[in-house]
């Protein structure tokens, strides 16, 4: 096996995904491995990894397998040592820009997500911080009913 080749346990470890995941995410047509050890293992190049980081980066923000696909094939066709056209190159970074405006959109959703959060978790200890001994007269920041 050459050097540059590396096992899915490997692969697994450095993009902090399960197997289960990768083989799914091949299943899917996601990735393919780079190649096949002389037993059959996966083996994987470090394009391979950065491919999957991209469908990991993805995930969380809520892209779906289909639009991973699109983003993966866009890219893959500017990368392609292929001649492209001038147009083809300007609708495919016009297909990545929408990606990325989609991306920001989802990241700035997620701040409010995290704020909201935050707060909850703030009341939550400003809650438990109240003496026991705490009488009547002292007051007690109520902890939301609503989570909005």
């Amino acid at each position: 096996m050459s050097s540059e080749h590396m096992q899915i346990g490997e692969v697994a470890s450095r993009t902090e995904l399960s197997l289960r995941t990768i083989r799914h995410y091949e299943e899917t047509g996601l990735v393919r491995p780079s190649a096949r050890s002389q037993g059959g293992f996966r083996l994987y190049t470090e394009a391979d990894v950065a491919r999957l980081m991209v469908i990991r980066r993805m995930k969380p923000l809520g892209f779906t397998l289909d639009e991973m696909r699109g983003l993966l094939e866009a890219t893959d066709r500017l990368d392609d040592p292929a001649p492209l056209g001038a147009a083809d190159r300007a609708a495919l970074l016009e297909r990545i820009r929408g990606y990325e405006e989609a991306a920001a959109g989802r990241v700035d959703d997620l701040r409010i997500q995290l704020a909201r959060a935050e707060e909850f978790a703030a009341t939550l200890r400003a809650r438990l911080a109240v003496p026991a001994s705490a009488g009547a007269d002292q007051e007690v920041p109520p902890v939301p009913t609503s989570f909005a």
